[in-house]
């Protein structure tokens, strides 16, 4: 089973000084996207109201590879590269149409906000992980080269 895609439309106000979406709403519409899987694997606001549970970015990766513009519709493809008791590794894919023109690779940790520790995630949470599909697409793992 996949993960649904996000969608979203490029506002005004991620608009930057060159004309194109700034870096940061790239960087939002990603973490937009990772709030959807969140939901889909059971860590919807619900669970962490009453869990005081969080999935927490520890780690990201973005390529920028192409410009967005103002109102262009944008999806946002996520598929889940690795997953642990504690810990779950997404990579997301986002395009105009065909095109992709961004990639963000995260790992996010399951934290207890009250402890501030990382906490397994709970069993049926475990159940929706490994029900979606796993892969790695090619551009994951890559490291900053000049």
């Amino acid at each position: 089973m996949s993960l649904d895609p996000y969608r979203c439309t490029v506002p005004a106000e991620w608009i930057d000084y060159n004309g194109h979406m700034s870096e940061a709403f790239y960087v939002l519409g990603f973490g937009d996207a990772t709030t959807s899987v969140m939901n889909a694997l059971g860590l919807d606001e619900g669970y962490r109201r009453s869990s005081a549970c969080s999935l927490y970015t520890v780690e990201a990766h973005v390529r920028y590879l192409r410009e967005a513009s103002l109102a262009e519709e944008l999806e946002i493809t996520t598929c889940i590269v690795a997953a642990g008791p504690k810990k779950l590794h997404l990579a997301h894919e986002m395009r105009r149409g065909s095109e992709l023109i961004a990639t963000e690779e995260i790992l996010g940790l399951h934290v207890d906000q009250g402890t501030g520790a990382t906490t397994p995630f709970p069993a049926d949470v475990l159940a929706h992980i490994a029900a979606h599909e796993h892969r790695t697409p090619d551009w994951s793992g890559r490291s900053i080269t000049a």
